[in-house]
């Protein structure tokens, strides 16, 4: 079993957590999570690049010159790609560069990346969030505490917080999550990872 120290909101250690090696204490599969930061990022294109073809940019309908007898190479159009103002040839269209990854390969990804994050060390558990105003400083002094001020952090809590969302908002290279949004990538990007011990647990309930 993996065991995580738990943390209050002033960085003073209230004690230890085990986790189950099943989620956080596997051998990580870097090819899963490798596979699925490759699908959150293709998934985020939107796909809209577009270039003009020969037939979509204006004009150059007339043949510039007669067939033969002008000593020039033979041309059908001024648009065509190999003239300035053509069109593109083989250029991109809009397109959708999503595409799936079962279930099974996504859990996996997700277990490897958290065991990932316990191996080293960067998963601290928070024993809870308790804000009632927007305190960037609150924040701030809670990062300070736990010695990873100025680091990339991505907390992560179990329900909606709007006091804790907008005032990490405030903070550079941090970012709030729920359970249901975590994904493999941001948990990978973040040098730490600070979880609400409701949230581990919750976390723990849903990849068992």
């Amino acid at each position: 079993m993996a065991d995580v120290k738990v943390y209050d909101m002033s960085g003073k250690e209230l004690s230890v957590m085990t986790l189950t090696d099943d989620i956080f204490g596997i051998t990580p599969s870097e090819s899963a999570m490798h596979t699925m930061v490759v699908n959150y990022l293709a998934n985020r294109r939107h796909g809209t690049q577009s270039t003009l073809t020969r037939t979509e940019v204006s004009g150059g309908g007339r043949k510039p010159w007669k067939q033969k007898g002008t000593g020039h190479a033979r041309q059908g159009s001024t648009r065509s790609p190999q003239w300035t103002h053509g069109g593109v040839a083989l250029g991109p269209k809009p397109r959708s560069y999503r595409f799936s990854v079962n279930r099974k390969l996504k859990r996996l990804a997700m277990k490897s990346a958290l065991s990932v994050k316990v191996a080293a060390g960067q998963m601290m558990v928070i024993d809870g969030l308790s804000m009632n105003e927007y305190k960037t400083k609150t924040m701030v002094s809670m990062l300070s505490s736990l010695g990873i001020a100025g680091k990339k952090a991505m907390v992560v809590m179990p329900e909606v917080n709007s006091f804790v969302i907008k005032s990490l908002s405030n903070i550079p290279g941090t970012q709030s999550a729920l359970v249901n949004t975590i994904n493999v990538h941001d948990i990978l990007k973040y040098d730490y990872l600070l979880v609400e011990k409701s949230a581990a647990e919750k976390i723990a309930e849903v990849y068992r």
